[in-house]
């Protein structure tokens, strides 16, 4: 593995979420822990790790104190494009899925907040079936249109639309089908777009959606 696909000491921020490469992450920060990473993201320019957590809760608390978070191994680096503050304590953020990233080592700060050193994946390989990937996009198509038809929903995805890219296609799919959460896990980490964009043809087959 080489030193240059790897980042030391990136802070967490587990979730019971699953964020996809390219993909838009609204969140609410109100812990101190990271509230003051995101301070630090801001200032020095650098993107979080969003992590799906495994067993644990997202807000600490005596009962379920944050070095009793598991997160999994694989996850997605996050950067902040917009940033609020809707009152004293509250940022509301806007984030972006950047490279997935595999946890090497983890340590928790005497604030809650989880550091890590990571290694960089791969890029997906693009290469899928093209029937299989046209009936995607025609449902992708769909699902955008349904949802600008209706002016109090905010679109889930970030512009501009990659219609011609199956990397994006597959995973903005699995952003917005109703798949389960260790799904979404297995289907983010996968470094293949044909095989994921298999896998969400037969969900959506199976559910009735194609």
């Amino acid at each position: 593995m080489s030193d240059s696909n790897v980042i030391r000491d990136i802070p967490l921020f587990p979730l019971h979420t699953v964020l996809f490469p390219g993909g838009l992450l609204p969140l609410r920060v109100f812990e101190a822990r990271y509230l003051d990473m995101v301070r630090d993201c801001l200032r020095q320019d650098l993107p979080f790790g969003v992590c799906l957590i495994e067993s644990g809760h997202e807000v600490a608390s005596e009962q379920a104190p944050a070095a009793s978070t598991v997160t999994a191994e694989i996850g997605c680096l996050a950067t902040i494009l917009d940033c609020d503050m809707e009152q004293l304590g509250l940022l509301l953020l806007r984030t972006r899925g950047g490279q997935r990233f595999q946890t090497l080592s983890t340590r928790t700060q005497s604030s809650g907040l989880i550091r890590a050193d990571v290694a960089l994946l791969s890029e997906d390989l693009p290469d899928c079936n093209p029937g299989l990937l046209l009936e995607c996009i025609a449902a992708l198509r769909r699902i955008v249109a349904a949802l600008s038809t209706k002016s109090d929903i905010e679109s889930p995805f970030l512009e501009p639309y990659q219609w011609d890219d199956p990397v994006w296609i597959s995973n903005r799919l699995c952003e917005i089908l109703p798949i389960p959460l260790k799904a979404k896990q297995k289907l983010m980490a996968l470094e293949d777009a044909g095989m994921r964009i298999e896998i969400v043809h037969r969900f959506m087959k199976q559910h009735a959606i194609l």
